[in-house]
């Protein structure tokens, strides 16, 4: 009995050195890709920012997908790329990501025609492989807070997107602690997914950014 506890704590050990090599691995191999804002005006050929979705209340951001739509409105105001690629879950009409964003987007004056709404990114590998395969990107900006950067930038370069990332982090956010342990744990189950390659839930035709945005819209308000 003792040494089959033995064998179990010994392989409970393996597999929790496993999950925190891997999450440092994520982190390593995406941190040079970090840029600041200032650094995105030297980067050319740009087909889009992506700016990750998050939490909404009803019709409104919350505020860490406000703060991610800010900043990607800014880099959009100063010329880093003419198109906005808004990602998140629209799995059912009662949640619905991607319109708060672009809604809010359009209220902070980017035309419409400049924002493309991913409706089925409903995570973040499901979001990178998306833009690469229906939006056909090759090249972007990635906006979201510094922790969750990290896994999205990974997920590019396996994918193949010449990807860079802007931190969106002006403010501290209630329950971090608890994304953190969260973002270790997704870390580890998208560097498996990004061995196998999974395609995700939903394709579907292509739709280029470099066209007109509202080929994706759902709703005549927008």
């Amino acid at each position: 009995m003792n040494n089959i506890l033995k064998y179990i704590f010994i392989a409970i050990l393996i597999i929790i050195i496993i999950a925190i090599a891997i999450n440092y691995f994520v982190i390593f191999s995406a941190k040079k890709r970090i840029v600041s804002k200032e650094t995105t005006k030297q980067i050319e050929d740009l087909d889009c920012i992506l700016i990750l979705g998050a939490g909404v209340r009803g019709d409104q951001p919350s505020p860490m997908l406000e703060d991610r739509l800010l900043e990607g409105i800014d880099l959009y105001n100063q010329g880093v790329a003419n198109k906005i690629l808004v990602s998140g879950d629209h799995g059912t009409k009662g949640y619905d990501e991607v319109n708060v964003m672009k809604k809010f987007v359009i209220e902070h004056g980017v035309p419409s025609e400049d924002i493309f709404m991913d409706h089925a990114g409903f995570s973040t590998y499901d979001s990178i492989y998306r833009a690469k395969e229906i939006f056909k990107v090759e090249k972007m900006i990635v906006v979201t807070q510094e922790y969750h950067l990290y896994r999205a930038l990974y997920v590019a370069k396996v994918i193949g997107i010449d990807a860079y990332g802007v931190a969106s982090n002006p403010r501290e956010y209630v329950g971090q602690p608890i994304r953190d342990i969260r973002e270790f744990l997704a870390r580890n189950k998208e560097f498996l997914k990004c061995i196998v390659k999974p395609k995700p839930k939903y394709l579907g035709e292509a739709i280029p950014v470099s066209g007109n945005g509202n080929a994706t819209n759902d709703e005549v308000n927008v």
